[in-house]
């Protein structure tokens, strides 16, 4: 998403469009690309490749469980990424951010906290009740 040439290309299989609004819990496998409104947990049912993209115009009211996150949107709950979570510059999260990698952006927003999820080998790390906004000193 910002030049790394080593990400995983993005498949979707649904799309929830611009106008759409959805109340209910979203179970998915494949890709998901959220330009709507979801008002409950989104999760995918494969563990391994899972994408969920939320463009800037969509949001999420809920949990977010999905190993691949691309959001340049709003989630209002806790995101587990146990791949990677990718927040590009108008990505705002209210809620704790779970991850084995993440990318952040210039303007990108969490409030809440960035928990590494550790290998077996490591200790996780956790910021606790960070508020984190990354902005351009040009702006």
């Amino acid at each position: 998403m910002f030049g790394n040439k080593k990400r995983r290309p993005t498949r979707v299989d649904s799309v929830i469009g611009q106008q759409t609004k959805i109340t209910g819990d979203i179970s998915f496998v494949g890709g998901l690309h959220v330009d709507g409104a979801v008002r409950g947990n989104v999760a995918a049912r494969d563990e391994e490749k899972a994408t969920l993209t939320v463009s800037e115009r969509g949001s999420i009211e809920g949990e977010v469980r999905v190993p691949y996150v691309i959001l340049n949107g709003v989630v209002k709950g806790d995101v587990y990424a146990s791949d990677r979570v990718e927040l590009a510059a108008n990505a705002r999260v209210e809620g704790d951010v779970h991850y084995r990698m993440i990318e952040m952006a210039m303007g990108a927003e969490v409030n809440g906290k960035l928990v590494r999820i550790a290998d077996e080998t490591r200790a996780p790390l956790a910021l606790s009740h960070v508020t984190m906004s990354v902005v351009s000193e040009d702006a």
